[in-house]
């Protein structure tokens, strides 16, 4: 997997975040092919998989930041996807996270996710990161509590109903459990 020049690598205790490009495309699929994982954000064939990691490629290049795939510090075992999206419609940077479910439950996602709002506030200088979670998904919102998400307001996302919650960067506690390599 090649990695994007110029990007950072944000790594914690057990991960480390790097940009996702095309060439994550069969992992990518892997990833959403689970119906528990996907349940929430949907499945994508390898096709939409590369138009998507196409996306997240030139949001890289134009913003800066985008979504990074998650992998174990020791391992270097891919275990999911976290980083932040820039939402043209709604002119918000979202922190988003998905992991395979083998994963679940160990605290990863809250990790990763505090990682990247450490440096989308502290680097980037966001004044706002949002996070837009589909009703039902409890684990989700609670990833979203802990790290001290509020609920924003109810909208739509691909025509289906999730709750964006919000968190201010005066509202951080400036807690991250990662660094920029």
């Amino acid at each position: 997997m090649r990695e994007i020049v110029n990007h950072p690598v944000l790594t914690t205790e057990r991960l480390r975040l790097r940009p996702l490009t095309s060439a994550d495309t069969e992992w990518w699929v892997r990833l959403h092919a689970d119906p528990e994982v996907n349940r929430f954000v949907g499945a994508y064939t390898e096709e939409q998989a590369a138009d998507r990691l196409r996306a997240i490629e030139q949001q890289w290049t134009e913003r800066g930041h985008g979504l990074c795939a998650v992998e174990l510090r020791d391992t270097g075992e891919a275990i999911g996807r976290c980083g932040l999206n820039w939402w043209v419609q709604y002119q918000e940077t979202e922190a988003g996270w998905t992991f395979a479910r083998a994963h679940w439950g160990r605290g990863y996602a809250t990790e990763a996710a505090s990682a990247v709002l450490g440096w989308g506030f502290d680097t980037l200088g966001l004044a706002r990161i949002t996070a837009m979670i589909a009703p039902g998904n409890t684990p989700s919102a609670a990833v979203a509590a802990r790290l001290g998400f509020s609920p924003l307001r109810e909208d739509t996302l691909s025509g289906k109903p999730v709750t964006v919650h919000a968190l201010d960067r005066e509202g951080w506690n400036g807690t991250t459990v990662g660094s920029t390599a």
